[in-house]
């Protein structure tokens, strides 16, 4: 039964290349170019040509103008397969197509054909259930991800905003990406082991995005408002629900036997204090810039930093009264024995004295010169 299907296959395929053959070509069909999409995703599922598919991204990376007679070729052949082989094969083929990362690639939007609802019409519906939802998992992912990714370059949101929507919609291809999987016990095939192998490598490049992309966020949300950080605190919590998923789904992989998941990336833990500042943002505690004093005495007080200057203000509305504080000191050695160590920026200053002269004042008092007080603004 394989053998009689196997070369039903080569038939239909020869077929094709032949109305290929015979066809005219036109500013959007390119028969060189179709021949080698229908050898790409033949009918075969013990192995893939894998020679014919870089001939297809060559073609993409150095002429643009062949993304067009691409996709309606593509398109033609997957709208006409019921056949689960070429199904999965022109999909591995679109996949390899956006790895090229051209701008015209990037511009594709949803893609034009559909195998959301994709059924294989050569066997029985109950030994294909597991190939028909591996393949309905894989359009769905590679329709969602042409789609963000087209939709990322119109954005005009604020720099952080739109970093946090980036790393969102990654999580949310990274959800697609996990439930690509063969579930079936039949599903040891070839072509199967080679597209998993895809999605490994599709899964290693959006994590490392994620993971970068959440190092920017914590860099820089400290900064932001409330809603930045709401934001910010759910990526974190899917994040480490996320983390969890990935080393199952990694685990299953290698049981399967899929080469490209037996050197299993790290899976980067959400630190607890990062999750805690952020709750502290959103619940509205004060910025790290500016304190008030926590004696209840001193709340008419505000400190100051900046640069190596601290200065204590009293905030009254008749008060001039400043205490400033730097690392600038004046020595006052009068019947004091002082020994200097270390440099100055690590700088320790320790005083001795005798019985005769008790140490009842400070040996060191920080001064400012009247012309070397800068002015200073209350955060």
């Amino acid at each position: 039964m394989k053998l009689w299907r196997r070369a039903a296959g080569a038939l239909k395929d020869q077929n094709s290349l032949l109305a290929i053959s015979l066809s005219r070509q036109t500013w959007y069909r390119n028969s060189d170019l179709e021949a080698a999409i229908v050898k790409a995703t033949n009918h075969d599922e013990s192995y893939v040509d894998y020679r014919n598919a870089q001939r297809v991204f060559t073609w993409i990376r150095t002429s643009p103008v062949s993304l067009k007679p691409l996709i309606w070729a593509l398109t033609t052949r997957m709208e006409k397969t019921r056949n689960w082989v070429v199904a999965i094969k022109g999909m591995m083929l679109m996949h390899g197509v956006f790895c090229c990362k051209t701008p015209a690639v990037q511009r594709i939007g949803r893609l034009p054909f559909d195998l959301s609802n994709f059924t294989d019409g050569h066997s029985k519906p109950s030994k294909m259930w597991g190939f028909n939802i591996f393949i309905r998992s894989y359009f769905s992912f590679l329709d969602q991800r042409s789609a963000l990714f087209y939709v990322q370059q119109n954005q005009t949101e604020e720099p952080m905003v739109q970093e946090l929507v980036k790393v969102k919609n990654l999580q949310y291809l990274l959800d697609m990406l996990l439930k690509i999987k063969p579930m079936a016990d039949n599903m040891k095939e070839v072509l199967i082991t080679e597209a998993m192998d895809c999605v490994i490598i599709e899964i290693y490049d959006v994590y490392s995005r994620i993971c970068k992309g959440i190092a920017r966020v914590l860099m820089g949300i400290y900064s932001a408002g409330k809603l930045e950080a709401t934001m910010a605190l759910k990526i974190l919590h899917k994040a480490k629900v996320q983390g969890e998923d990935l080393a199952l789904y990694f685990e299953f992989c290698r049981n399967f036997g899929v080469f490209n998941a037996l050197e299993v990336p790290r899976v980067t833990q959400i630190p607890e204090a990062d999750i805690k500042d952020l709750e502290r943002i959103i619940n509205g505690v004060p910025e790290a810039k500016s304190y008030k004093n926590v004696n209840d005495e001193d709340d008419n007080k505000a400190i100051v930093v900046k640069e190596d200057v601290a200065i204590v203000e009293e905030k009254g509305p008749n008060s001039r009264l400043k205490t400033i504080i730097t690392d600038k000191w004046e020595i006052f050695e009068e019947d004091m024995n002082i020994t200097y160590q270390g440099n100055h920026e690590t700088s320790h200053f320790i005083a001795t004295s005798s019985a005769e002269n008790p140490p009842n004042y400070l040996p060191i008092v920080p001064v400012y010169q009247e012309q070397e007080i800068p002015d200073f603004i209350c955060f």
